[in-house]
């Protein structure tokens, strides 16, 4: 079985989930079929890692018009697959002009939605309006849709009524747990200046409206006077909210001490130390499908203090690997609350977070590991290629 996997993000450029979760699923899948990964930036043929890059005539086009030339790009890399398996809008096109162009069957997992990411016009202009054309184009017409979580099952179906229940499947996303597990060291704590005599809670993303780190940032604004706040979040989606985080943590500053800003992406290593050391780890996403850096956190041993929205809670379980907090668009200051009040209670009961860190370990190994994702990803390459 010849499988073309289709990404925007692969190492060395991961920024977010998405690409965290090609990365391990093409590291595993490779002892179940044989696999060519296609992404964006240089890649490296002697890996079966082919780059390609937007065409130069379009080096001032909207980003979606560029997205759209790679993904032209990559379908004309496809002709020897089997099957091709894309991910996210940016190669969801290339997936579905790879089946009609050859006939392979075509397999899309959706990370995300465009319809429930409205933000996004934030970021794309008009483009927006576009990477929804390709997505819609792309979900309905696929051989199957993966999703990465039952609540991001149920989020397709509503989005696309058209589509056939019948072909969207549920394929959790995974984690490493031999990468990320306790680190006892702590010379990046120090390295980013953060008083180990003090706990802190801490955020890892990137810098945009679906994360909801602005909501984190007011919520802080409530926390213990002991607890500082550790920030790994760097590619903001645009220059207006990279500048809303700036105000908002300049603000922050200036009422508080202990606010530590890492803007840049940092290795894994170095996020796995802090994960580890962490009296709690905060996501509040608005809008997460399933969100793999709390399975990170949760690996890693450390309690997890997250919104209530999409598949998160799939991953943590309420009292007992952390603690769920309801998010309410029409009440955000009810649900910044509910995060400060969740992070004091965990950053103040140290035994409690202990407690719930190692649950979090233990389920992550448990349940959530690379290898049974990539055999339950070629179960449905397989069930498609059988059924033609």
């Amino acid at each position: 079985m010849k499988v073309g996997l289709l990404t925007r993000e692969y190492p060395p450029d991961v920024y977010g989930g998405a690409g965290v979760h090609v990365e391990f699923l093409a590291r595993e899948l490779r002892s179940l079929a044989e696999v060519d990964v296609h992404c964006w930036g240089p890649g490296d043929p002697r890996a079966a890692v082919y780059g390609h890059r937007p065409d130069s005539a379009l080096a001032d086009a909207n980003e979606a018009l560029r997205a759209f030339s790679v993904d032209l790009s990559m379908a004309a890399a496809l002709e020897d697959r089997d099957l091709v398996h894309s991910h996210t809008w940016y190669t969801a096109l290339a997936g579905h002009a790879g089946k009609l162009l050859y006939g392979i069957p075509h397999v899309m997992t959706a990370h995300s939605l465009e319809p429930l990411r409205p933000w996004k016009a934030e970021q794309l202009g008009g483009g927006y309006a576009l990477s929804s054309w390709a997505e819609r184009t792309a979900i309905e017409s696929a051989d199957a849709v993966v999703a990465v979580s039952h609540g991001m099952r149920a989020d397709i179906l509503t989005s696309y009524p058209a589509l056939d229940p019948g072909r969207v499947r549920v394929v959790h996303n995974g984690i490493d747990t031999s990468l990320y597990r306790p680190d006892p060291h702590t010379d990046v704590l120090d390295r980013v200046g953060i008083d180990r005599g003090r706990p802190y809670a801490l955020f890892v993303g990137r810098i945009t409206r679906q994360k909801g780190v602005p909501h984190l940032l007011r919520a802080a604004r409530r926390l213990h006077p002991a607890t500082q706040l550790v920030l790994c979040a760097g590619a903001p989606d645009t220059p207006e909210i990279e500048r809303e985080f700036r105000e908002l943590v300049d603000e922050l500053r200036r009422t508080r001490d202990g606010v530590h800003w890492v803007e840049r992406m940092l290795p894994r290593p170095d996020v796995v130390q802090l994960l580890t050391h962490a009296a709690v780890f905060v996501c509040p996403s608005v809008y997460e499908p399933l969100g793999i850096v709390n399975l990170e956190a949760m690996a890693c041993g450390t309690p997890v203090v997250a919104s209530a929205v999409g598949g998160i809670p799939e991953v943590v379980e309420h009292g007992g690997t952390g603690l769920l907090v309801p998010y309410d668009e029409a009440d955000p200051g009810g649900f910044e609350a509910g995060l400060a009040a969740a992070v004091d209670r965990l950053a103040g009961d140290r035994d409690t977070g202990r407690r719930m860190g190692a649950a979090g370990r233990e389920r992550a190994v448990r349940e959530f590991g690379w290898g049974a994702v990539a055999r339950r990803t070629a179960d449905v390459y397989e069930e498609i290629l059988k059924s033609r």
